[in-house]
């Protein structure tokens, strides 16, 4: 393998990392606000690029303020799924939450199909060029990934750490009742967290859709996410970025080396290190409190 290969295979491992990691973001954000595993967080990404798509190549809109438009619907529709949806069934069983959210991204997908159609479609972007720097063709589409997501999780950053909405999230997910007790919207900012976590999701799909298309297949990609996630430590937010970065990177040389189980070297890679290392790479560092 020449060096030129090493290089491309790297950019698109590292470009499919990042797209994991902003889907497994989500996943993390709303298990540590409620202790549930969203199972339809997928579905939420393919739900953005098509709201993406319909903003953009449907009604005729500029890119940007399409992005914009669909990212914040998403935001809202993640709000009212918990709002509306989720909050019914605090307290219920995990096995009860799991059949929901399972049942919840079906129906996704199904609404997905009938509005859309089954077929992929190719979502136009200002940054499909490619760039060759010696014998090395650099995609603009695969280094957009990469500093969105930079940009995206210095975003988060910032909020989670500097706002108050930010401080109030993280003191809710610490502890549900002493939040309360210090007169913190718990439920609302939960439902803010839903909404968060729906719009990165939209942001995922709008960054991977120039890669994979359109189409009701996109959902899968939150099962990978989900395997980083795992592999990370679940819990643990530089853990998901870790596990996803990972299983992105590994992926393209497993496929190129051994092609006979592509596709799969995500949940292998999940598999080894649950028997090695339980707890992820790098586990959940505090004890949540209800």
């Amino acid at each position: 393998m020449e060096t030129s290969d090493v290089i491309q295979l790297a950019l698109i491992g590292i470009s499919q990392g990042c797209g994991y990691a902003l889907v497994a973001i989500g996943f993390v954000f709303i298990y540590r606000a409620t202790e549930i595993i969203n199972f339809a967080h997928g579905e939420l990404m393919m739900l953005g690029a098509f709201m993406v798509l319909t903003f953009a190549q449907i009604w005729g809109l500029n890119f940007w303020l399409s992005a914009c438009l669909g990212i914040l619907s998403l935001g809202v529709f993640g709000y009212l799924l918990d709002a509306v949806v989720m909050r019914r069934i605090v307290g219920e069983s995990q096995a009860i939450i799991f059949i929901l959210t399972v049942a919840i991204a079906l129906m996704l997908r199904s609404l997905a199909g009938i509005i859309w159609g089954w077929s992929p479609r190719s979502l136009d972007v200002p940054f499909m060029q490619d760039v060759q720097i010696g014998g090395i063709v650099l995609g603009m589409d695969r280094i957009a990934i990469i500093l969105g997501t930079i940009l995206l999780c210095a975003l988060l950053y910032w909020f989670f750490s500097r706002t108050r909405t930010g401080l109030a999230i993280q003191a809710s997910s610490q502890s549900q009742l002493a939040a309360y007790y210090s007169r913190i919207p718990v439920k609302r900012l939960i439902s803010v967290v839903w909404a968060i976590a729906a719009m990165v999701a939209a942001v995922a799909g709008l960054m991977m859709a120039p890669v994979t298309q359109v189409d009701t297949g996109m959902s899968a990609f939150g099962i990978k996410a989900f395997a980083g996630a795992v592999v990370g430590g679940f819990g643990s937010i530089p853990g998901a970025l870790l596990g996803c970065l990972l299983i992105g990177l590994a992926e393209p040389f497993l496929d190129f080396f051994f092609p006979a189980f592509k596709g799969v070297y995500a949940y292998i890679i999940m598999l080894v290190v649950l028997f090695i290392r339980p707890e992820g790479l790098i586990p959940q560092t505090f004890a949540k409190k209800v």
